[in-house]
Formats: C-alpha cells, sequence, structure tokens
C-alpha cells in the first residue's frame, strides 16, 4: 500500500491541464494503485485524480460505493451530457469546503482501462457526478469554480 500526498487549494498544480498518457507502463499501474490507496485508506474519498496527487496524467478513479465498484479511468473523455443535477460537493483537495455544483444528470464516457482497452460507460445521478468532478480535475478545474450561487461553505474539518 502506498499513499501519495494531496496537492491542496491554492497550489498552482491543481489548476494546470494533464497530459495524455502515451503508453500504459508499470508507473501508471502504480499511479492507479496508489490513487486507490490514498482515496479508501487515507481520506475515503469517492474519487480522485491523478493532478491531486501532483500527477499531470489524464487518470482518475471514482468509486461511489454502487454495483460497478472502484472504475479507473484512463484519457477518460466525456463523450454525452444531458439533464441537470444541482448537489452539494466536496473534494480531498479543497479540504473544509462545500458547495452547489448543477452537473449532468446522465452521461456517457470512454476511456481507457489499466490493460489498454477502451471502454464505454453511462452514468447516471452521484456515478455522473463524481466522473464529471474527477474529470474536471484534468483540466485544472476545481469544483468551486462551479458554485451555482457563487457562495462556499465551511464545514466542520477546517
Amino acid at each position: 500500500m502506498a499513499l501519495r500526498n494531496l496537492v491542496l487549494e491554492g497550489d498552482p498544480q491543481l489548476r494546470k491541464k494533464s497530459r495524455a498518457v502515451d503508453e500504459i507502463t508499470p508507473r501508471i499501474i502504480k499511479l492507479l494503485d496508489d490513487l486507490a490507496d490514498t482515496m479508501y485508506y487515507e481520506n475515503r474519498g469517492i474519487g480522485i485524480a491523478a493532478p491531486q496527487v501532483g500527477v499531470l496524467r489524464r487518470v482518475f478513479i471514482v468509486d461511489v460505493g454502487d454495483e460497478h465498484g472502484k472504475i479507473e479511468f484512463i484519457n477518460p473523455e466525456i463523450i454525452e451530457m444531458s439533464g441537470s443535477q444541482i448537489g452539494g460537493e466536496g473534494c480531498l483537495s479543497v479540504p473544509g469546503k462545500t458547495c452547489d455544483v448543477d452537473r449532468p444528470s446522465h452521461i456517457i464516457a470512454k476511456a481507457l482501462d489499466r490493460e489498454g482497452k477502451e471502454f464505454t460507460l453511462e452514468a447516471t445521478d452521484i456515478l455522473a457526478r463524481c466522473i464529471c468532478h474527477e474529470y474536471d480535475h484534468l483540466d485544472g478545474v476545481l469544483f468551486i469554480d462551479k458554485s451555482v450561487d457563487g457562495k462556499v461553505y465551511k464545514t466542520e474539518e477546517e
């Protein structure tokens, strides 16, 4: 098990656009494993993207606790979006803050898995929200940038 340090709000690394993965190497596999360890064992999140641990590559994982379990995304694309859902979000890289964000209620995403096989996933509700949130990290966008009313709330953690 390898936990990585989280990059926190204010670090310019979180605002940079990530590069595509050209080849799935042992380093990319280790990154996926470390992302999962960091998300599950230290922080109890439902998603984490490579930029959140200081790696500017187009990689993230999500696990919203449904039948899909952990889903690994390499070079993801959101190819279809529809509907709207407004809900509260938080982020491992923005501890102690939440806000309401408008996200699509239905998406279709495609990506590569750790074996380099392309897959397509249809997602709704919390899974769609989580995928969109992590996808934004790959483009240097934080959930607080998308607050529906411009307000960001502090939680007890801060």
